[in-house]
């Protein structure tokens, strides 16, 4: 996007949060975005929490960011869920967890966005979807609103399907502790 004239519409909610900030563009605003600290926000549901407490995941900052621009009418971006073989190497942060657990890797979502055809990470100021993309195994566009219940369900059903097709004598549960054992490392690294 060539946007460093894109206005915000100030009578819509997230475009407002970003005006008070003095951000009136999508270059602004996705660098504002990646400098936010990793965290989980204490609602899914609420994107407005990204700015006022401050920080975001994958999916909350990329869902406020395709919220933004829905509100402002801008074509062609879209959010992809996708669910990639997380491993140290593409992963890193994310602790010797995975390796410890005695998995090659283990199936993770990742939201970000597609731009006009081009996948793009926003996550943190450093982050590239070319680090994961060799290993996405599943890409699906949802919308802004599926990142809080439905992202965390969709995800939960892949990993089963996956611990079933593998033959992976782990129970779910336990691969489940050893995914958010990663993401609080990965929390804790940014």
């Amino acid at each position: 996007m060539n946007d460093t004239k894109v206005l915000w519409a100030t009578s819509e909610m997230l475009s407002g949060l970003l005006l008070k900030k003095g951000i009136t563009t999508w270059d602004e605003s996705v660098k504002y975005i990646a400098k936010l600290p990793y965290g989980r926000n204490t609602n899914r549901i609420d994107l407005s929490l990204v700015i006022s407490e401050g920080k975001g995941t994958c999916s909350s900052k990329h869902a406020f960011l395709k919220a933004l621009v829905d509100e402002n009418k801008i074509p062609k971006v879209k959010l992809i869920l996708g669910i990639y073989k997380m491993t140290q190497e593409n992963t890193p942060g994310i602790g010797n967890h995975i390796t410890k657990s005695g998995f090659s890797y283990i199936p993770e979502a990742h939201c970000y966005l597609e731009v006009k055809g081009a996948r793009k990470d926003y996550t943190g100021p450093t982050s590239s979807i070319r680090k994961i993309e060799n290993d996405i195994l599943k890409e699906i566009e949802i919308a802004p609103s599926q990142v809080s219940d439905w992202k965390v369900n969709f995800h939960k059903q892949y990993i089963e399907d996956w611990r079933i097709s593998e033959g992976i004598s782990a129970g779910f549960d336990e691969i489940w502790e050893v995914r958010e054992q990663c993401i609080l490392s990965l929390s804790n690294s940014y």
